[in-house]
């Protein structure tokens, strides 16, 4: 099982991923990411917040590739995430908000 991170392009994940000490953190991020980055096999591009089906394309995303553990750490995926709690806790997935 898989820890997802978003805001892969900020410092504070960066640092909580160094926190989880762990081998199976994957970082994510909605936002433009370099092809690069995208490469490495712990990077993904995350669905836009913005999106109205948002908390589905997580939800998703997050059966895909095994995720249990979504830590969102912008405050729009924070909110979109909050009213799905019960949903994604049915699939064993739990939403940190934040670190």
């Amino acid at each position: 099982m898989y820890t997802l991170i978003t805001a892969a392009t900020s410092a504070q994940a960066y640092k909580l991923k160094n926190s989880l000490d762990s081998e199976n953190v994957i970082l994510g991020d909605y936002m433009e990411l370099p092809a690069i980055m995208l490469k490495n096999s712990n990077m993904i591009k995350l669905p836009n917040p913005a999106s109205a089906s948002y908390a589905h394309e997580m939800l998703t995303l997050c059966l895909d590739k095994n995720i249990s553990t979504i830590y969102a750490l912008t405050e729009m995926e924070k909110a979109n995430l909050k009213p799905s709690e019960t949903l994604f806790a049915e699939y064993g997935i739990v939403i940190v908000d934040g670190p």
